[in-house]
């Protein structure tokens, strides 16, 4: 059998507890050896009697809860599969989306983050149950109704992949990623209202200028959003050399106007600079200013992290043709 024998046979054992898997997957695997066996005999080529056999046999998820007597009865087994993995998918797209637009516009217009991040988990809480509540309804009325085909069958394209082992290495660096965007993100919202330094009346004194909430804080913010779906990305697929290009894209739509920003003096809040009494164009000794240091701090991180992108691209194209075929199941 080849891979897509190991596809099917994963694509069934992983929706059944781990404890049934070792019996389990011998089964299939003979069921499927005969089904092969039956159509060699015919006389159809190797591939496409293992085609043929697993399109006979169907959706891998329906022959594992038939083999573990699991029932599919939410709403009905006719359309269960259908509806879980519609839902599952909205819910991944459509609430985090929901979530980051609200946090960012409540903060924006009322200038509390307490407010905003109530705001934005309850608009997540919200979302959820609406996306669950008119996905099941759809799913009701089809089935109470009689529809012979929602265009959602299943068919042999739709086996995953084989687990990859490189991606538990991943997951360290998705959360690594994750974490420090979202206190980045979290550093630009909170110095807005949170601050070291005091105005006369006590209000708290911006370290970036506020001027640049009319566009520049506003693209970084999104920047970070998009860095967040690219670490993801990363996560479930890895480096290719499509992605090390996007890598390139973003460090400079994000070094490059802040370079700028930060040499032209437009960064920094100068009510801030006044209040601390801090000169960023002092030199240190050698001639070089504050101003020079973090620039060259900032181009360095940059042109690592793009080098590194490249290698890691060039490292998994060189392994790619070297990847087991079948890893152990977990």
């Amino acid at each position: 059998m080849t891979t897509l024998t190991d596809r099917y046979v994963w694509a069934a054992l992983r929706t059944v507890p781990e404890s049934q898997r070792s019996g389990l997957d011998p089964e299939i695997r003979e069921l499927i050896g005969d089904a092969v066996d039956a159509r060699l005999a015919s006389g159809e080529d190797p591939a496409a009697a293992e085609r043929s056999a697993l399109v006979q046999l169907g959706d891998p998820e329906r022959l594992a809860a038939d083999y573990v007597d699991r029932p599919l009865t939410l709403i009905g087994p006719r359309y269960y599969l259908d509806w879980l993995r519609l839902l599952k998918t909205l819910v991944a797209i459509l609430v985090p989306i929901a979530a980051v637009v609200v946090l960012v516009v409540q903060f924006l217009t009322s200038g509390s983050i307490g407010g905003a991040i109530g705001s934005s988990v309850s608009t997540a809480i919200t979302t959820t149950v609406h996306i669950g509540f008119w996905t099941t309804l759809l799913f009701v009325v089809l089935e109470r109704s009689g529809t012979a085909d929602t265009g959602m069958e299943w068919r042999l394209d739709r086996l995953p992949e084989l687990p990859d082992r490189t991606r538990d290495g991943r997951l360290a660096e998705l959360v690594a990623s994750l974490v420090f965007l979202a206190l980045f993100a979290g550093a630009i919202l909170w110095q807005q209202i949170r601050s070291v330094a005091r105005a006369d009346d006590g209000s708290a004194i911006p370290l970036l200028d506020p001027a640049l909430w009319s566009f520049w804080l506003p693209w970084f913010l999104a920047l970070i959003v998009l860095e967040a779906g690219f670490a993801v990305r990363l996560y479930l697929r890895g480096w290719t050399w499509h992605a090390a290009v996007v890598n390139v894209l973003l460090n400079l739509a994000f070094v490059v106007p802040a370079i700028l920003l930060w040499s032209e003096g437009r960064l920094l809040n100068p009510d801030f600079v006044a209040a601390v009494g801090w000169d960023p164009a002092v030199a240190t000794g050698g001639g070089w200013t504050v101003v020079s240091i973090v620039t060259a701090v900032t181009v360095l991180i940059a042109a690592w992290d793009v080098v590194d992108g490249f290698l890691k691209a060039r490292r998994a194209a060189v392994a790619a043709p070297l990847r087991p075929g079948i890893p152990a199941l977990r």
